[in-house]
């Protein structure tokens, strides 16, 4: 049937058309944005889990940081305490000298003003660090109740006026040094517990990311070929409307007959 009011061979050649030129758009975003999801359309199912593995990701980024910022608390924490350590054996020195009549006990008091002083550095918090990536995301640090100062230590009452002061004072300062232990114990357990917490919290970082990433990211390759393709068929189907636009002309053909 020859037609000049329907002419199905160019609508079907528009429709194709249409079709492939808006495959080559999809494609040319894909290549453009570097991501197989440019919109809900694209694929509504992997979209929500995607979108679940960066919103877990970004849990974990700002959980990995939390963790960062509490270990420099303890790590200053834990030089302040290593240096109370270090005037502990100042003042052993000290009152040794003074249990046989030798003792200065100006220095001695001044130690311990220097180890209150330096204390002050030392966190007294309970800390509790929400790092996330397990079923118990949070990391405990309780320093509440391991005060560092020469009282918490139990020397605010140690002097060296005489020998049976001195030898009391050893008595104290070993104590003293117990349980400055104690208190650089939590800490350590708190770092490495920080340190293993960040160390996960990193590795399900690089995992998550990947896992979306296959789901979210294009592959480039495919989609270079998916482009060539797109644009070979929109040039046959200008090519095939062309030649769909020509046929009604061969109804003048016949008139002139």
């Amino acid at each position: 049937m020859l037609s000049v009011q329907t002419n199905y061979a160019s609508l079907v050649a528009q429709e194709n058309f249409n079709a492939n030129s808006d495959y080559q758009t999809k494609t040319i975003t894909a290549i453009t944005s570097g991501l197989r999801i440019n919109q809900s359309g694209d694929d509504a199912a992997g979209l929500v889990q995607a979108n679940l593995y960066r919103n877990q990701v970004a849990e974990l980024s700002q959980g990995v940081l939390n963790a960062n910022n509490a270990l420099s608390t303890l790590q200053i924490s834990d030089g302040a305490m290593s240096n109370i350590s270090q005037m502990l054996d100042r003042l052993k020195t000290l009152a040794t000298q003074g249990a046989s009549g030798g003792g200065n006990d100006a220095e001695f008091q001044s130690v311990l003003k220097e180890i209150t002083r330096e204390a002050a550095s030392v966190t007294q918090a309970n800390m509790s660090v929400y790092v996330g990536g397990s079923t118990t995301p949070t990391v405990s640090i309780d320093m509440s109740k391991s005060p560092v100062d020469a009282a918490g230590l139990g020397l605010s009452t140690a002097k060296l006026d005489n020998a049976t002061d001195a030898t009391a004072a050893i008595a104290l300062i070993n104590t003293a040094v117990t349980t400055l232990g104690t208190a650089q114990g939590i800490v350590g357990a708190g770092e490495n517990d920080l340190q293993y917490a960040t160390s996960l919290a990193n590795s399900q970082i690089a995992n998550t990311s990947n896992a979306e990433g296959r789901i979210r990211d294009a592959d480039m390759a495919a989609e270079a070929a998916a482009l060539t393709k797109a644009q070979v068929l929109s040039q046959a189907s200008l090519a095939a409307m062309a030649q769909a636009n020509t046929a009604p002309q061969a109804v003048l053909t016949l008139l002139k007959g």
